[in-house]
């Protein structure tokens, strides 16, 4: 029940005790005229003058309906304050409770959690309030590790550099080439990490931007396994791509999209073992959510991924122990940054994985053919 709905259901509980208190006055005062009648309507009083009478009238009400008068007016103060006291709790004790928790939040305190005990607006108010302050603790724990992982990431190229460049400075000799290759490789490092942190936060702030066009993705993605099948033969794999229908129309940047395949594509080279397949298949005029797409399947024979770790191959940094380790190449944002350009679209991207099964990385584009 609304706050609103409250406050008239107490309303018309009031208006139906004035009305009933106004008939019960009625009925007394019947009763108080025939009691008259029968007490005091004698031989005297019909004797007595016609202004006497009526005072003699009037002394008998007032003697009668007094107690019922100050009675009346007690119950109707005490019911006056008792409803006075009942809206002020429902209209301020949760404003003061919620004011409370708002003053801790402003102190940083973002644990606070207020007690849901009504379902009116106030209750909602509430309710909203707990799952805001819920983003905000895990706004502030995903701040946290960002920091700590960019922190993680730049100190190993960095403490590379500063070994090498130390040793040769100890040494007292020059620097050969083969160091200054190394130290490149390191730069180049942090180069694209920067690069990726900075595309990766514009992504998720939504201010990307985006150079939408016509696309034919079969046309797109046979250049992209273009690219990388001497990178895949060279490690012993079989990349094809399948095509249902051509050509398959999207709506999309192509420099973007670019970049979300070649990822799924590396990652899928790079975790698929020697004799390996990699498959590509494009599919249009797909129903999913009520909506038409163009689907993309990059399936793989390779290592796989435990269930537990699929819910987090799209966070920043994340990666799957051993095997998938920071030695492998790669940031450790590059499935975060496709998630984010493939969301930037109007799509989305489903993962399918068992270890040492394989996986299926599934984008889903919106259509316009």
């Amino acid at each position: 029940m609304t706050v609103r709905q409250k406050i008239f259901v107490c309303m018309g509980l009031l208006l139906t005790i004035g009305v009933i208190h106004a008939i019960t006055n009625q009925m007394y005062m019947d009763h108080l005229f025939d009691q008259f009648r029968d007490e005091q309507i004698g031989t005297s009083y019909m004797n007595a003058p016609h202004g006497e009478q009526i005072e003699i009238l009037k002394t008998y009400i007032k003697v009668k309906t007094k107690p019922m008068g100050i009675g009346s007016g007690i119950f109707f103060v005490v019911l006056g304050l008792g409803f006075s006291l009942w809206i002020s709790g429902v209209l301020t004790i949760p404003l003061r409770k919620l004011v409370a928790a708002i003053e801790r939040v402003a102190e940083g305190d973002l644990d606070v959690k207020v007690p849901v005990q009504t379902k009116d607006e106030y209750g909602k108010v509430i309710q909203t309030f707990n799952d805001m302050t819920l983003r905000l603790r895990e706004a502030e724990d995903a701040r946290r590790r960002l920091v700590a992982d960019v922190a993680h990431e730049l100190r190993t190229p960095l403490s590379i550099m500063q070994l090498k460049l130390e040793n040769a400075q100890h040494a007292g000799q020059q620097v050969p080439p083969e160091m200054l290759l190394q130290l490149h490789d390191e730069v180049i490092r942090l180069s694209l990490l920067v690069e990726d942190l900075h595309v990766l936060s514009l992504a998720e702030a939504g201010r990307l931007s985006m150079d939408l066009k016509p696309l034919d993705l079969t046309t797109h993605l046979e250049r992209m396994v273009e690219d990388v099948k001497y990178e895949a033969e060279e490690k012993g794999l079989d990349v094809r791509l399948n095509s249902k229908t051509s050509p398959v129309k999207v709506m999309a940047d192509a420099r973007r999209i670019a970049q979300v395949f070649i990822n799924l594509l590396t990652n899928a080279i790079r975790y698929t073992p020697a004799g390996g397949k990699i498959s590509v298949e494009i599919e249009d005029q797909v129903v999913d959510r009520g909506s038409i797409y163009a689907r993309v399947s990059v399936t793989d024979t390779g290592i796989g991924i435990p269930e537990e770790d699929v819910a987090h191959l799209f966070d920043r940094f994340y990666r799957v122990e051993e095997a998938r380790s920071r030695h492998t190449g790669g940031t450790g944002l590059g499935l975060s940054i496709a998630h984010h350009f493939v969301k930037a679209h109007g799509g989305f991207i489903r993962v399918q994985s068992k270890p040492n099964e394989g996986t299926t990385f599934t984008v889903y584009l919106p259509s316009c053919n």
